[in-house]
């Protein structure tokens, strides 16, 4: 199985030269090959422990090998995959003790992201984070576990964008699809999408709103939910 590498930059006689960026099209079929990739971990189509390749998903996706890549270089960053040199591609475990050291961070930056969100959203983007209230709102009352992980999907990243702080978009962007896994998961077992979706419309009204003592509320009772949520899982599994 092919081994992950970074391209060389190196000019000729050794000395660095900056990195060519991608043709438009070659990073839009990158951010695709991600997309499907993250959301095929995140719904266990692709499971813990899976053996995956390039190749394999090259021809199963009908991606290129080097936009395939570049996703799963990504995917390793965020802890989705682990790239073992000269033996392959194996998609992460889920462990909840390490989840539960994830949220105690996670609510620090999340509080700061929706709050920050509420303050400097454009116009534009507040319509956006009504637009995914709404979407919440229909995930819950259909009880639709698709149209909820794919709102939410949408939801961090826009809050991520609309908070200007690439300090914590680098944080959370490590966050949001190891959290996102672990809920699909455990929601197999207790099916939660309604109580999830709408604690999540209400930090998507909050922030739509400009309410940023609202929406530093609505967040923190978010993660309230999500920890309960991850430490339930951990007493089932005692």
């Amino acid at each position: 199985m092919p081994e992950l590498r970074s391209h060389d930059t190196r000019a000729p006689g050794g000395s660095r030269r900056p990195a060519r960026r991608p043709p438009a099209s070659a990073q839009s079929l990158t951010d695709r090959a991600y997309a499907v990739l993250e959301e095929m971990i995140v719904t266990l189509q692709l499971p813990p422990t899976a053996v995956v390749s390039e190749t394999t998903l090259s021809e199963q996706l009908g991606i290129g090998r080097t936009p395939i890549r570049e996703a799963l270089q990504r995917l390793a960053r965020e802890r989705l995959v682990i790239v073992l040199p000269r033996r392959g591609i194996i998609v992460s475990q889920v462990d909840v003790r390490s989840q539960l050291r994830l949220l105690e961070v996670r609510r620090e930056i999340e509080r700061l992201v929706a709050r920050s969100a509420a303050r400097e959203a454009t116009e534009r983007e507040r319509r956006k984070f009504a637009d995914l209230a709404a979407g919440f709102d229909t995930a819950a009352g259909d009880d639709d576990e698709t149209m909820f992980m794919r709102t939410d999907r949408a939801f961090n990243e826009l809050c991520l964008v609309a908070a200007r702080n690439e300090y914590a978009t680098g944080a959370m962007s490590l966050m949001h699809a190891l959290s996102r896994r672990f809920w699909f998961m455990r929601n197999k077992q207790v099916a939660e999408v309604p109580r999830a979706a709408m604690l999540h419309a209400a930090v998507a009204r909050a922030i739509a709103n400009a309410d940023e003592a609202g929406a530093a509320r609505s967040s923190d009772l978010l993660l309230d939910y999500i920890e309960g949520f991850t430490r339930s899982a951990l007493e089932t599994a005692a």
